[in-house]
């Protein structure tokens, strides 16, 4: 059966929770027959150990340890979370954190070149999900505030903690929920602990590529021990280093990021005819076609150097002295060779399509291109800070926080380009005598890949029918994102109902900042290109491409070493900059945030049932001030009464300066029904911000075809926004109610049902905006991002269960599970920027869309999480099953068509063993069924992406002491 579709059945959606809870609460009178055994854990619940009147002890270790050290987290704190335990992370089958996290109730991941990049909440996307170090904010080099989970090593960390429902002293940003990510405090651990880790790493899709090794590494060590130092007290050190080289295996077939709509009716020897957005609406059928589609073949590098570090001093037992750093670097290098088929869209013919647009079948021409790429990306996180806490008295304690983190990403992409044309590289007549060859797009059957099938007169495979049009590019793409912050927390513990009350101030500064440099080098002498392209040719590099990938005939293609012909055609592998990093595209913009709380933490008795929580109000004031560039134009008379326009090469500056100040009031109840049952009740105001990068100011002029015009307004085709700085934050309040069972410390019931209501969300408007171009001072309508006023509101739940059923004889008694579940519905819209609906934004007045709009980003209705667990003696075997239904997924920096994403379930395995009592040996697989990430554009099931990434092998040997 399909899961997408049985998930999305319409009448499933709560059966199936229904049906969850019919297969965990029968469980429940289980435990009866192994009562006795699990009475002294079930006097004081999880993680409080039986009083000595009632029962002796039981200690546990491993991951029934790690496991009830999570429930316990869950149980004590006032807000809804989840959490995981330092132990449980490293015993968790993936590469990085990323694959920790995704096992937590509600969360799922984006995955990317194979691993975990982003996290979601609740079904919501990282856009609306805050991540933290230590309980400060951290960068990214996205471009967004989503934490790139695949840059840290999971096993340098003490504990995650999910914040699902706020209170006012979380940091503000995080209407899906906060993610906190802590790092080790040295003195917790109470004794010294060393560990060193050694694993080694199997790709099998790199045993396909020539001359390549499926094998990679990955090293772990980390050292924790406390010093009494006398008079000054007691000292912790902690540090951690991890060392990485691994491969990341890639089969893509990847259309283009920009759609348009044609008219079936309509058909030319040129590009296919556009539909307008109006025409669309009104009736006039389309079809939607990209502008170019490509397979990828490459082969492809990583690696990632991190270290942790810790101190903690405590010179008294009245002040507490923290300073944290972590460090990671990352290389990463994709040697790519594209097939392209550049101009989809030309000739057009025997068209099909379904009544969505979906091209289902079409006949065309195109110029294909042999395009070698050299992609490099250098990016290197730093992060820490410095805290002090002094209990003044019993009842004061004042907290002061200072925090740094930056993160630098360069790309560097070098191309070589080869297309055909009709004759060789010798000036023969090719078969086809024609640059563009004919082809046929075939997305009829069931898979989600469409077939594509080039004229066999052209043979892909010989070097010499790609000729012409040789263009070299050089693009450098950088990004930086430094945050500045300090807090300053106090508490004063009280006697009665309020048992504390906390109020505090935050400030931070950020700067994220881009610029992309693009050096394009034509060359078009055939004698050159003839010896180059004979130099340069290399064998396909590898076997097997695709070939799990439904219905592709395409195996191979003419491939060129891109480096080789840099030098052949330069006479450098790198040419360098431009010399002027000046572009539209850049960004340069700064965050101030001055946020304030005050937060009443109580406690007290509602009848006989104990009830305890807090309720608080955070103030939140943000500033942007954006910098950006608009390219320059003159306007030249033509003599004639006419002008056209020319650029010039030069730039305006533009500062565009917006605030916002938002108010965040925070309620959490919880009441102990039973020793066992907890009911929760929360209710919150929350926000998120946008990305950094959706704040540029950068406009890019397009001109008209053509050099006769009778005024500026008529030369200009479009302006596009890179960015708009005037957004505000998503609003949203919420409410959450949960209640949770803890029949013993090994076993977890629970259910959280939560409602969001936003204020808010994005759409697409035109905005007439001033510019200056010559002399004149024009009005142009510019199409750009802004906040709707419209309403819109999330409802789902959440479901947990987990239990160990030490109560079968043995050895079935090491048997257990955790599964979560999450169901989410919304109505919240995202418009297609050129083909969705679009609002003036002075006369309020809608130019209706013609497709459909996406949801949240990131906004999945269904994520499932199952892990099934065995203890025999010293061994453990875990299975970790995650699956996340579709979701709309925007680009990074706004102002893009809509993109989806396929639902896609992974199966992640895991055996361990311990040789000793210091020693343990480890193996996992992740990904063992191969599952692929499909994307789809501008509209659900119109496949632009697929890639394929292969299961991956990991063994390793552990030593702790």
């Amino acid at each position: 059966m399909n899961i997408r579709k049985a998930f999305d059945r319409p009448g499933l959606r709560f059966r199936l929770m229904l049906g969850a809870a019919s297969i965990i609460l029968p469980v429940v009178p289980a435990y009866a027959q192994g009562q006795a055994q699990d009475q002294a854990q079930d006097q004081a619940g999880p993680q409080q150990a039986a009083s000595p009147d009632d029962a002796p002890a039981i200690v546990v270790t491993g991951l029934r340890e790690t496991l009830q050290t999570s429930f316990s987290t869950k149980r004590h704190e006032n807000a809804i979370v989840d959490s995981l335990s330092s132990k449980e992370i490293g015993d968790l089958p993936g590469q990085s954190i990323g694959e920790a996290i995704a096992t937590i109730t509600g969360a799922a991941a984006d995955r990317g070149n194979y691993g975990p990049t982003e996290i979601s909440l609740r079904g919501l996307g990282s856009l609306l999900t805050l991540t933290t170090f230590n309980g400060r904010e951290a960068t990214t080099g996205n471009g967004d505030r989503a934490i790139n989970f695949g840059q840290f090593p999971s096993e340098l960390f003490n504990g995650i903690t999910i914040y699902k429902s706020q209170q006012a002293n979380l940091i503000e940003g995080g209407v899906a929920g906060s993610i906190d990510l802590q790092t080790r405090r040295p003195l917790d651990y109470k004794k010294r602990q060393i560990t060193a880790e050694l694993k080694t790493n199997y790709n099998p899709y790199d045993d396909r590529v020539t001359g390549e090794s499926a094998w990679g590494l990955r090293g772990t060590a980390s050292y924790i021990d406390q010093f009494d130092v006398g008079d000054l007290g007691r000292l912790g050190v902690s540090f951690g280093v991890q060392r990485s080289s691994v491969s990341d295996p890639n089969e893509v077939y990847i259309g283009s990021g920009t759609w348009n709509a044609c008219n079936p009716a309509i058909v030319t020897s040129g590009n296919c005819t556009a539909v307008s957005r109006a025409a669309g609406a009104a009736g006039t059928p389309f079809y939607l076609a990209p502008n170019s589609l490509s397979f990828r073949q490459m082969t492809a590098h990583e690696e990632r150097n991190a270290v942790f570090g810790a101190v903690q001093w405590q010179p008294s037992s009245r002040i507490d002295v923290n300073i944290d750093v972590e460090y990671s670097k990352r290389k990463y290098q994709e040697d790519r060779h594209d097939l392209g088929l550049t101009e989809t869209r030309y000739n057009l013919h025997n068209v099909q399509y379904g009544p969505d647009g979906k091209l289902l079948y079409a006949q065309g021409n195109s110029t294909l291109q042999s395009l070698s790429t050299l992609f490099q990306r250098r990016e290197s996180y730093i992060g820490g800070g410095g805290s002090i806490a002094f209990r003044a008295t019993d009842r004061l304690k004042l907290t002061a926080d200072v925090s740094y983190s930056r993160t630098v990403r360069n790309d560097l992409t070098r191309s070589a380009r080869l297309r055909s044309d009709p004759l060789d590289i010798y000036g023969n007549k090719t078969a086809i005598n024609n640059q563009r060859v004919p082809y046929t797009y075939d997305a009829r059957g069931d898979g989600f890949g469409p077939t594509i099938t080039v004229d066999p007169r052209f043979n892909l495979n010989d070097p010499t029918l790609f000729s012409d049009d040789a263009q070299l590019t050089r693009e450098e793409l950088q990004k930086t994102d430094r945050i500045f912050a300090t807090r300053l927390d106090l508490s004063y513990k009280m006697d009665g109902f309020l048992s504390e009350i906390d109020v505090g101030g935050r400030y931070s500064r950020r700067h994220y900042s881009s610029f992309d440099d693009l050096v394009t080098i034509t060359q078009d002498d055939r004698t050159v290109d003839a010896s180059v392209n004979t130099a340069c040719r290399q064998p396909f590099p590898q076997t097997g491409f695709l070939s799990d990938a439904p219905g592709n005939p395409i195996t191979s293609w003419a491939t060129f070493n891109t480096l080789c012909q840099f030098r052949n055609y330069l006479g450098t592998e790198d040419p360098g900059r431009s010399g002027d990093l000046r572009s539209i595209a850049n960004a340069d913009v700064t965050e101030t945030v001055w946020a304030g709380y005050v937060m009443a933490q109580y406690a007290s008795k509602l009848g006989k049932t104990p009830v305890r929580g807090n309720f608080g109000l955070r103030v939140v004031r943000t500033g942007v001030r954006s910098i950006g560039l608009r390219s320059g134009l003159d306007v030249i008379n033509n003599g004639d009464g006419t002008i056209r326009l020319q650029e010039n090469g030069n730039f305006d500056t533009v500062t565009i300066d917006s605030s916002s100040l938002r108010f965040l009031p925070s309620f959490n109840a919880n009441f102990e029904v039973t020793p066992k049952v907890m009911l929760r009740v929360a209710g919150y105001r929350s926000m998120s911000r946008p990305s950094p990068s959706a704040l540029s100011a950068g406009r890019e002029i397009t001109l008209q075809d053509g050099s006769s015009f009778a005024n500026v307004q008529d030369a200009i085709s479009q302006i596009v926004a890179n960015g708009s700085p005037r957004l505000k934050p998503i609003m949203s309040w919420n409410g959450d109610l949960a209640a949770e069972f803890y029949p013993n410390r090994d076993s977890l019931l629970a259910a959280t049902l939560y409602y969001k209501q936003f204020s808010g969300g994005y759409i697409p408007v035109v905005i007439n905006e001033p510019f200056q171009i010559g002399a004149q001072n024009v009005s142009v309508p510019v199409v750009q991002t802004q906040n709707s006023s419209a309403k819109s509101r999330v409802y789902g739940i959440e479901l947990t269960a987990a239990h160990r059923f030490s109560w079968l004889p043995k050895p079935l008694d090491g048997l257990g599970f955790k599964t979560s579940y999450n169901y989410a519905d919304s109505n919240f819209r995202n418009y297609d920027i050129s083909l969705g609906d679009v609002t003036d934004a002075v006369t309020g007045a809608t130019t209706p869309g013609m497709i459909p709009p996406a949801g949240l980003s990131g906004y999945s209705k269904h994520v499932f999480s199952g892990q099934l667990y065995y203890q025999l003696g010293k061994a453990t075997f875990q299975a970790i099953y995650r699956y996340r239904s579709s979701y709309y997924q925007d680009f990074v920096g706004s102002g893009q068509q809509l993109r989806y994403v396929r639902g896609n379930g992974t199966l992640d395995l895991s055996f361990a063993y311990q040789i000793a009592k210091q020693a343990d040996f480890r193996f996992q697989i992740l990904n063992i069924t191969n599952t692929p990430k499909v994307d789809y554009m501008p509209i659900y099931g119109s496949t632009r992406e697929y890639q394929y990434f292969g299961p991956q092998f990991f063994a390793g040997y552990r030593l702790h002491f």
